[in-house]
């Protein structure tokens, strides 16, 4: 009997060591995704301020815009509905055009002003 309580403290010392292994396996995930999520938090938060930036500009450039080109742009877009990003495809960038294109260290006030042409009604 003394083989097999012997054999049975064995079993219970490397189930021991087993899971402690596991726990210690299980703490160092744990510290790792949790630093992963505090990078990808930081990461949002600066693509939605961003994101906010660039739809500022966005309202600018349209309210500097002229009522033929703002037309132009919405006659190129739905004239081509292949051009809608399909998931998991790369989609070639549009080259900018040159009046709208930003420095990223410039600001909307630093941009020059065009003068607005008179736009009346019929």
């Amino acid at each position: 009997m003394t083989c097999d309580s012997a054999s049975g403290a064995s079993v219970v010392a490397i189930d021991n060591k087993i899971e402690q292994a596991m726990d210690l396996v299980k703490s160092h995930l744990m510290y790792a995704v949790r630093e992963e999520v505090e990078v990808l938090k930081e990461q949002i938060k600066e693509l939605y301020e961003r994101n906010s930036v660039l739809e500022r500009e966005n309202a600018v450039l349209k309210s500097l815009a002229n009522t033929d080109q703002l037309s132009q742009l919405t006659v190129q877009s739905n004239s081509n509905p292949s051009s809608a990003p399909v998931p998991g495809q790369a989609q070639p960038q549009p080259q900018p055009q040159p009046y709208l294109q930003l420095d990223a260290n410039k600001t909307m006030d630093s941009l020059p002003r065009q003068p607005q042409p008179n736009v009346t009604s019929a």
